[in-house]
């Protein structure tokens, strides 16, 4: 066995969660280069979809859970769920104000912060991931009950901070998870 050099528990996972971003980030740059700015935006909308399944997937089994309780429960995964993965990079408040409403406010997006970083054309990438993204992890922590999220406001489209919320949706004919503006 070789002789590692010691490194905490806390750089470890500090390291991590920035080699995570950082290759998101990365692996997004390179895709521009390669397809454009509106194809990696569509590109990378789908492949954080897909990733943000695989996310709650993994967090619901390594708590011992089959899905969330009720939405109170699934916004506190979700909460969960980002400071694992980004710890003090997100700020958030994740609210849970009555039984069948959820809010979130964001006030510090990392993948947003990149964006503006990278000077692209444009700096909505991250909203238009998002627009997709709530939705595929309600539909795992959820499973049984259509979700609503509404955007009204966000950072990539100007707004100071973000604002989400989320809902069970009303529509008797909704046949799974959608999102609203």
């Amino acid at each position: 066995m070789s002789d590692l050099y010691p490194l905490s528990d806390k750089v470890k996972v500090d390291m991590l969660r920035k080699m995570v971003l950082f290759w998101d980030g990365q692996w997004f740059l390179k895709t521009v280069d390669e397809f454009g700015l509106e194809a990696a935006i569509r590109l990378n909308a789908r492949v954080r979809t897909a990733f943000g399944r695989i996310e709650m997937r993994i967090l619901l089994r390594a708590l011992g859970k089959r899905r969330a309780n009720d939405l109170a429960d699934a916004i506190r995964l979700v909460d969960t769920y980002g400071e694992v993965l980004m710890g003090g990079a997100l700020r958030a408040d994740f609210q849970t104000v009555a039984p069948d409403r959820a809010e979130v406010l964001i006030y510090r997006c990392a993948a947003y912060a990149g964006a503006r970083m990278a000077r692209l054309d444009r700096v909505d990438q991250a909203c238009v991931a998002c627009e997709t993204l709530w939705d595929a992890w309600f539909e795992i922590l959820l499973p049984d009950t259509p979700v609503t999220v509404r955007y009204p406001m966000r950072q990539g489209k100007g707004d100071p901070h973000c604002h989400f919320i989320i809902t069970p949706s009303s529509d008797p004919d909704t046949k799974g998870h959608h999102h609203a503006p």
